[in-house]
């Protein structure tokens, strides 16, 4: 196994790992970590270069040390990206990245992410006790997914009450992308308040369980951005909000669980309110996941009234976003990072 650090500004480390054994190429980013280790999913996808991988775990990493300090979990900002596709997953593989997440002697802690599950976890688990979201017989706090759809939901009744005046989606049409593990359960929550579905997705698994199970209405990948809707609800991978599909947007909001939904941050987040769309940042409105295995790191270890209930405040904070956009007139990107940032300086304040 060959481990090589990568010096890049603004972050506490970056590495490339290479294990020809097992077929093993990944990145690990620490981003920050003024309120603590560096917590953040592990995520595999076929990346079309490692340039490609390495420019999305910086992202990804800079996200989560937001994302973190305005939950206040206590933790700071990291992410892991293995290049390979999922039938390259293996034991061994995740066995390899166990021991290449072990080399950050705890300043890294990992979970699960895109492609990667419980099961992959129990095998990094072998080489690293730096492991989050581990099974409940483990010791953990189970698949954290579910905590994240609660999340994205009481944030997207949060942007309808701020976009239509209330929170109830009866008749809502709800332009979905991504009924995955996340997307599905978000989906299902907003079915049960009363929503209508449209979804799409590149996995048809995923479409027929919506289509069955949701009674949702599939369109195209690249329809959802033209639908008619009330709320745009991005749950896959990232960048999807860019200078193509803001002016093709009907919603009045977005609010979604996905990573990194717009492309350039300060650009898309002012494209979005110019329209007078309603976007909740992704990394408070997806904080749920994080909020839920955090809490697993805490003195006295995982107690879930204790998650839900900090979980449930995601709502509040997004209402506490969208009052400081508005009386301070910025976007709420800006205002979500002004908190982030206010938490940080705090805590290199009292340090």
């Amino acid at each position: 196994m060959q481990i090589t650090p990568i010096n890049k500004d603004g972050y506490e480390q970056v590495a490339r790992c290479q294990d020809e054994e097992t077929g093993l190429l990944a990145f690990i980013a620490v981003h920050n970590t003024t309120l603590g280790p560096a917590l953040g999913g592990m995520r595999l996808w076929p990346y079309e270069s490692e340039q490609a991988a390495l420019t999305d775990v910086l992202r990804l990493s800079r996200g989560m040390t937001f994302k973190s300090a305005v939950a206040r979990t206590g933790l700071g900002g990291g992410k892991a990206v293995i290049v390979a596709n999922r039938d390259m997953k293996s034991p061994a593989l995740f066995e390899a990245m166990g021991r290449f997440v072990d080399s950050f002697d705890g300043q890294y802690i990992t979970a699960e992410d895109v492609n990667v599950g419980v099961p992959d976890l129990m095998s990094v688990k072998r080489y690293t006790r730096w492991v989050t979201g581990l099974p409940i017989s483990e010791g953990g706090s189970g698949n954290p997914s579910p905590y994240t759809a609660r999340g994205c939901f009481v944030g997207l009744l949060a942007a309808c009450r701020e976009a239509f005046g209330s929170e109830d989606l009866t008749g809502k049409v709800i332009a979905l992308q991504g009924p995955g593990c996340v997307g599905f359960d978000l989906g299902r929550q907003c079915v049960e308040a009363g929503a209508k579905l449209i979804v799409c997705d590149i996995n048809q698994d995923s479409l027929d369980r919506a289509v069955s199970e949701l009674g949702a209405t599939v369109v195209e990948p690249d329809a959802i951005y033209d639908v008619e809707c009330d709320v745009y609800a991005p749950c896959a991978l990232g960048a999807t909000l860019n200078d193509d599909t803001i002016p093709r947007l009907t919603a009045k909001a977005v609010a979604g669980a996905a990573n990194n939904q717009l492309l350039d941050e300060n650009r898309h987040a002012a494209m979005l309110a110019k329209r007078g769309i309603v976007y909740a940042p992704d990394y408070v409105i997806n904080a749920g996941g994080i909020i839920n295995v955090s809490l697993e790191l805490e003195e006295g270890g995982y107690d879930e009234v204790r998650a839900l209930k900090k979980i449930d405040n995601i709502h509040e904070a997004m209402l506490e976003i969208f009052a400081t956009a508005k009386a301070k007139r910025i976007t709420t990107h800006d205002a979500a990072q002004a908190v982030a940032e206010a938490n940080l300086l705090a805590a290199t304040q009292t340090a």
